[in-house]
């Protein structure tokens, strides 16, 4: 697949800055791949669209992980904590760091190329909330980049599918929980021109043995997020039920468990819109992406959903 094929027109209107004055008042592009029909709801309507599917929703909180280097006039992003103390992150401006010095909390050990960093953190991850670079307003309430159910703290990134849901829409939904933290493949853009030739480092991931029996006897399942999604058709592949995946689902790639998903609308040129694509077809994810900019849907982390059934 040629990396143009992940392109499409945005007006920078439609990125969201914000998310819904309520989580499930989102808006909600329902595709159905079985009549090939459209329609319009919002978020809280979604079990009026299911017929008895599992909701398997990521249950991972995203981590105070960008710090501030005074020193340097530069951040860290935490991604990823790889030993007592230590992890992998990004820092900026790389040329200005040097390994074996200490900015702060921050002691830099070794520059791993690309940005990223091993590095030790003195004492606990007490940055800001990470939001992504394209959302430029500040956030009044930084829970609202977390999803209501999230339990497991470890993410770079939140599971923006998820921030849609509110307790009264979880308690109409039979709900399992799965776990995979959001580290470096969500900020990698795509920069090859064939999606084959692109890498991912992959990302930490666990289910409990009661979760997986739950979803692997499921008649259907609902995958909240394309990282559920990743969690789900690494296990029906035959992967541990606890370790790192690097599944990458491209279009062409066969389906196991997953029946139907739910997603925000993602970034041209990412990994996360070849997934979608790879599930409702290249030529249908386009056209539902230009009927969402055409009925002014809002796009990425704070924007709406679509539905794919």
């Amino acid at each position: 697949m040629n990396i143009s094929e992940l392109d499409y027109d945005l007006p920078p209107e439609l990125i969201a800055q914000h998310p819904a004055s309520q989580r499930d008042a989102a808006r909600l592009l329902v595709y159905d791949r079985s009549t090939l029909e459209v329609r319009h709801r919002v978020v809280s309507e979604l079990e009026q669209e299911l017929d008895g599917e599992l909701v398997v929703v990521n249950d991972t909180r995203v981590l105070p992980a960008r710090i501030p280097l005074e020193r340097a006039r530069g951040e860290v992003l935490l991604l990823e904590q790889t030993g007592e103390g230590i992890w992998e992150a990004l820092a900026r401006p790389t040329r200005r760091l040097h390994a074996g010095r200490r900015y702060g909390a921050v002691e830099l050990l070794e520059h791993l190329g690309e940005g990223r960093w091993r590095l030790r953190l003195h004492g606990e991850p007490a940055g800001e909330t990470p939001l992504p670079p394209y959302i430029t307003e500040p956030l009044e309430d930084p829970e609202r980049y977390q999803t209501v159910y999230g339990r497991a703290l470890g993410s770079a990134a939140a599971p923006t599918a998820g921030l849609h849901f509110t307790p009264a829409l979880l308690e109409r939904l039979d709900v399992e929980r799965v776990t995979l933290h959001v580290g470096l493949d969500t900020f990698r853009p795509v920069a090859v021109t064939e999606l084959d030739d692109h890498e991912l480092h992959g990302e930490r991931y666990e289910v409990s043995p009661e979760a997986w029996e739950r979803i692997k006897g499921a008649e259907r399942v609902l995958a909240v997020g394309t990282t559920t999604v990743r969690v789900l058709e690494t296990l029906a592949r035959g992967g541990p039920l606890k370790g790192r995946t690097s599944l990458f689902v491209t279009p062409g790639v066969r389906f196991e468990r997953v029946d139907a998903l739910l997603t925000n609308f993602h970034l041209p040129r990412s990994t996360l819109l070849a997934l979608v694509m790879a599930f409702a077809g290249v030529e249908e994810t386009r056209s539902l992406y230009r009927l969402a900019v055409a009925e002014r849907y809002r796009f990425y982390s704070f924007g709406d959903a679509m539905l794919i059934l």
